[in-house]
Parts: C-alpha cells; structure tokens; sequence
C-alpha cells in the first residue's frame, strides 16, 4: 500500500504517462478493508482539468465483471429457479436467443459469459445510435442467428463481446427491469457505488457530467493528442462496457470479491471465478500446465518455465502466479484503458485507469508492478509482467525500455495480394466502369453496405455503425479481387483486407468483405436492386 503514496511511484508513473503519451492516469490499491488512491495527470486537456481518484472513466471490458455478477445474482436468487450456469440459453429466452445452424441449440449461461460458444466477435456487425435503424439489446441477441460461428460450442475460447449484450438483455427479461435499474438496485447501491453508472446519460443525469474524463488518441505525426467523442450511450453495447466508474468507486467492487462482501456470497464468487476455459494453446500438455502453474514466477530456477495458462471464468480472467492467484479483466476503449485486479489469497487488489489508447502499456505496467509488490516484494523484479501472454482480451501489454517498438508484420499488402491472385507481380488496372460495382448491398447478419464512387475510388461509409470505420477498395486483379483499407476515426492509412465482388454480365451482384478474421470465407453481401 505505501508504494501508491511513495514519490518514487508518483515519477514512475509520470515517466510512463509521457513515453506512452497518456493524459491522465488514476490508481486504487485496497488491502482488505483499507484503500489508498490517488490520480494523474489530466482528465481533459481542453479546458484543463485534473486526474483524480474521482474522476470517471469508460471502464470499457472491464465492466464484464458486474454483467456476469449480476447474472450469478439472478442465479442465487430462488425467485429464478430456471436460471443457472447450466441452463440453456435458448429456453431462458425463447425465440430471441437462436444460434444458427443446428449445432449450438446447447448453448448455456455459462458457456455465453466465458466466451466458449463458438462465435467469434463480429464487432463490425452491430449498428450506433446515429444509424436509421440502431441496435439494442433484444436486436444484438436476435441478430445471432444471421451471424457464423467458426467452432463447436464448447471447443476454445473465442471472445465475444456480443455474448455479455445477451447477458445484460437476460437480466431484463428475467428481472422485469432495465439493465442499469437491476445493476444499480442488486450492486452499485448496495456497495455504495453511487458515482458507477450505465451509459454516460445516466451519469450526467446524476449531476457527474463534469467529473467524466475525455478520452484521447496520440497523432505522432501532428504530435498532438487528437479528442475522442464519448458523449453518446451505446446500448447495443450494454453488458459488453459502457459501465463509467472512477478508481475509488470501482475498488468497492473489487473489494467485495475479494472479501465476499455485500451482494457477494461464497456462491456467488465461486461462480464467478471458476476457471471455465483455457485461453491460448489448447494442445499443452497437462503436466507442463501444472509445472508452469507452480513453478510460474520463480527465479531461482536455471530455466525459464512456460508462462502460466491464463483461464476466463465469468468477467474475469484467472492465473496462478508466484503460487498466488490472480483474478483480473482489463479494458480498452477508443481513448481509454483499464484493468481491475485482486489476490485473493492476499486480499489485496486495485484499478488502474487511463485516457489514452496509449494507456494500455502504462494500464500494464502498473497492474503488474502493484502485484509484483505484494507478491514477490518491494524488491521484485517484473516476474508477473515477463510471463504474461496475450490474453485474446481487450488491453494490449508491453514494457518501459528504451527499444522501438516491434515492427509490424512486413508486407501485409503483399501477402494479401498474393492470396487473392497467387503470383501476381503487379496489380491489374480497372477497366470496369464504377458503376458498375456501386449500389447497395445486404446481409442478414451485417445489415446494408453502400458502395459510392468518391473522386473515381469505390468507397464504404460504415461510420454508423457501432464501431465506425470507411473502407477504400483498390482493385487487384480480374476486375473482382480488390484490397480493401479499413479505417477508423483516428487511423490514417487504414489497415488492408480482403474484398471481392461477383460479377453477372458488367454487373456486380455480390460484395465479399473479410470483416471477421476467424471466418474461412468472406462474409457476403447481395446486391440490392433498386
């Protein structure tokens, strides 16, 4: 606990805010019942306010933890007794909850909260508020069965963000209530979490509007920090992030996990921390899992053991580490990173916050060392941080060395282009009239894309979606193989997939799009004649 109060840790963690270019940064570490907090930094640059322990942040994925406890809540109530771990989702909610094909009619509540079902993200699916028909909660869940899964229930850990949507629309139905007045009757208001809230609406309804970090991405170009608009609720969301919390009111609700308080029986823990699938290679063997579990953070041995498996329970993602568990789930937002944590055998935990993409290596670095201290000691190496692996999850990791960072995966352009034309050595040029190609197109799952003629590009605004991106198409070859740059708000270039149209005559009548990378194929879109 001293480390969070110590000059020392005040100037490492200003030494990383600067590297990784993050405004503000705020920390919570409680050891049983006692917490100490404290803040960073900037909350908005323009006008300038301070970070503080109070300040709310998007707590991004890391509100997974309060959809999946509110689920176990209804779980443990006997009011409910249809609802448990094992209950199939299909029967708790009759005709919204369809997984296609006939495959995964034995999807369960526990299979949707531990990301096991099969169905890989397809976050470029679901539609914002500015979109002329806007998803929600029932939408999200009815829309699955117009999605592909791309394994056996069951068979591995796929995230999915969509899954914990459906959880929070379970609530409502089982509940009669909205999602946030459940969260907020069965949770929050009993752990006296009066500043977390649902959607920043709920928030400024509550007079917090003024408290509410921005959010920032870092142009290294321009060499100045670009705005992310949070202002707007994003109910095909819900359950999946769009919890606001500040350090010191979401160290509540990791001290009642830790110390089994409030709403948090033993069952309900127990529940929620189960380890329920293994994350990452799924061929080890068991006898090198066990020995990385128990050798995991020694440094007294002449070889390195393997990193310890990483297992997702219900919101939380659970390893052994120095013999300690560590129970954890991280976040990561456009302009925010955070990551809440507990040693349950030391009762110790914290949250750590910040309002940049770059937070995610500053978000890292703290969570690390703050387990590090109370684990290994205030001498401690990085042991926790060497042996972490990537989780599949929402926040990158990294370290503070004065290297570059890694390159990128050289030639992707050309890699790509190799796969939609094997042995091409120039691109072929457009012949076709653009017309020809643009139009609008349909897919049950996907919904319309429009493909225009910008200054003679073919072009796709998807900004409307939930997660907003533009898609410029270059052709490549055969007058249907394109490459396609998907770009988001802030990325400059945009990062290239796969596109290709199906022609009949001089007519396209099928756009394929990569948008799922876990897909073996594209996913297509008729074409829709007007």
């Amino acid at each position: 606990m001293d480390i969070v109060r110590s000059p020392d840790f005040a100037a490492y963690v200003t030494r990383l805010m600067e590297r990784f270019h993050v405004p503000g940064v705020a920390v919570a570490v409680a050891q049983g019942e006692e917490v100490v907090s404290t803040g960073f930094g900037k909350a908005s640059l323009d006008p300038e306010v301070d970070c503080t322990a109070d300040t709310l942040f998007n707590m991004a994925s890391a509100s997974k933890s309060l959809t999946a406890a509110s689920v176990a809540l209804l779980i443990a109530d006997d009011g409910h007794p249809d609802v448990q771990w094992e209950a199939p989702m299909e029967k708790l909610l009759p005709g919204d909850f369809v997984m296609p094909g006939n495959d995964h009619t034995d999807v369960t509540v526990e299979d949707i909260l531990s990301h096991r079902t099969g169905m890989p993200s397809h976050d470029n699916s679901y539609l914002g508020c500015s979109a002329a028909n806007p998803d929600d909660p029932r939408s999200i869940t009815r829309n699955l069965r117009n999605l592909a899964v791309v394994a056996p229930n069951r068979s591995g850990y796929i995230y999915c963000n969509m899954m914990y949507t459906v959880a929070s629309y379970l609530v409502e139905r089982v509940s009669g209530l909205p999602f946030t007045d459940y969260l907020e009757a069965r949770l929050l208001q009993p752990l006296g979490m009066m500043d977390t809230c649902l959607q920043p609406a709920r928030a400024r309804a509550k007079g917090l509007g003024d408290r509410i970090a921005k959010g920032y991405v870092w142009d290294e170009s321009a060499g100045k920090y670009d705005e992310t608009p949070c202002d707007d609720d994003a109910p095909e969301a819900q359950g999946a992030g769009c919890i606001l919390s500040s350090a010191n009111d979401y160290i509540k609700w990791v001290q009642a996990m830790m110390n089994r308080s409030g709403p948090i029986s033993d069952d309900v823990y127990q529940g929620l921390v189960k380890q329920r699938i293994r994350q990452g290679d799924d061929d080890v063997p068991d006898d090198v899992v066990e020995d990385a579990e128990a050798e995991s953070g020694a440094s007294s041995r002449s070889e390195t053991p393997p990193p310890p498996p990483l297992y997702y329970a219900a919101g939380w993602e659970v390893r052994k580490y120095c013999k300690h568990t560590i129970v954890s789930h991280d976040g990561s937002e456009e302009g925010f990173r955070t990551n809440h944590f507990f040693v349950p055998e030391l009762k110790f935990g914290g949250v750590v916050v910040g309002n940049s993409d770059g937070a995610a290596d500053v978000v890292s670095e703290l969570t690390h060392r703050l387990i590090d201290e109370v684990v290994q000691g205030p001498d401690a190496g990085r042991g926790l941080l060497d042996s972490s692996s990537d989780s599949g999850s929402d926040s990158g990791s990294g370290s503070v060395t004065d290297e570059d960072d890694e390159p990128k995966s050289a030639g992707p352009v050309a890699e790509l282009r190799e796969q939609l034309c094997p042995g091409i050595k120039e691109v072929q040029p457009q012949t076709m009239p653009l017309s020809a190609y643009t139009g609008r197109y349909w897919n049950e799952g996907y919904r319309e894309m429009v493909v225009d003629d910008h200054d003679g590009q073919l072009v796709v605004d998807a900004t409307k979606r939930s997660m907003g991106f533009h898609l410029r198409l270059e052709h490549v070859s055969d007058q249907t193989k394109y490459l396609a740059y998907l770009r988001e708000r802030f990325d400059k270039d945009g990062s290239p997939l796969k596109a290709e149209f199906r022609l009949q005559g001089d007519r396209a009548v099928k756009l394929g799009l990569w948008l799922e990378e876990r897909m073996k194929d594209y996913v297509w879109f008729e074409r829709i004649h007007d």
